[in-house]
């Protein structure tokens, strides 16, 4: 990787765990995207492991506001659903797939703008857990559900549960494409060199956070999960 590209890529991923360590989730959908013009072998390992130490980091600095049995519940979920996601991108169409989570996505973001906030119990973690657990394995793009379940939560609790729920998820990743080869020492290196600007990113938040209130909280999250499902319907045809 040469000087400007890594500057480029370190400069997302400061911008990328910034969003993450503000709202809970995006540090794929808004690095991977620069990742992949520099380098696509670095995707998905290099994201996956700098999202989990982001992660973690977050879970420990807000761990007092953790809701272990909602994100207990939430994970439960997540498990059927990756196994459906997985599923169901051996046997729909990609184009297919995306653009009905895109639409999925899209809806919930409508109801919820027009007012309509879940209260987060077994049930509805549950569920959201379940189309999480779909949408991150059959396309990366799993936060939204979880965004708008939880956005009746303050930021130090919205922050914690997010955090609680993807760093399992991306510890199971890490598992399993360390099992599969797809972690290999130039990953681990760039990961290594790239871990500097998470943590820059992850500062930069703590400033960020004094301005998001609980409603700015919740209209950046809706933004967010609609920039996902965006992102999803222009990768079908581009």
């Amino acid at each position: 990787m040469s000087g400007p590209d890594f500057v480029l890529v370190a400069a997302a991923i400061t911008a990328a765990s910034c969003l993450q360590a503000s709202i809970g989730f995006g540090i794929g959908m808004l690095a991977a995207p620069v990742i992949a013009l520099v380098d696509p072998t670095l995707i998905p390992g290099t994201i996956i492991m700098l999202a989990t130490v982001v992660t973690l980091l977050i879970t420990v600095l807000d761990r007092t506001h953790l809701d272990l049995g909602g994100t207990g519940w939430a994970l439960a979920g997540r498990l059927p659903g990756s196994a459906l996601g997985a599923l169901l991108a051996v046997r729909l169409p990609s184009r297919l797939l995306a653009l009905l989570i895109a639409a999925v996505v899209l809806a919930g973001v409508v109801v919820t703008a027009a007012g309509w906030r879940p209260r987060p119990r077994r049930l509805a973690l549950l569920s959201a857990g379940a189309v999480s657990g779909v949408m991150g394995t059959a396309t990366s793009i799993g936060g939204p559900p979880m965004a708008l379940v939880w956005q009746r939560y303050p930021g130090p609790r919205l922050r914690s549960n997010m955090s609680a729920f993807f760093l399992v998820g991306s510890v199971a990743s890490l598992a399993a494409l360390w099992l599969t080869g797809g972690v290999d020492g130039s990953t681990v290196g760039t990961f290594a060199t790239l871990v500097p600007a998470a943590f820059a990113g992850c500062v930069l938040s703590r400033f960020v956070n004094r301005r998001l209130n609980r409603e700015r909280l919740r209209w950046t999250a809706i933004a967010v999960s609609v920039a996902g499902a965006v992102t999803l319907i222009v990768q079908q045809f581009v």
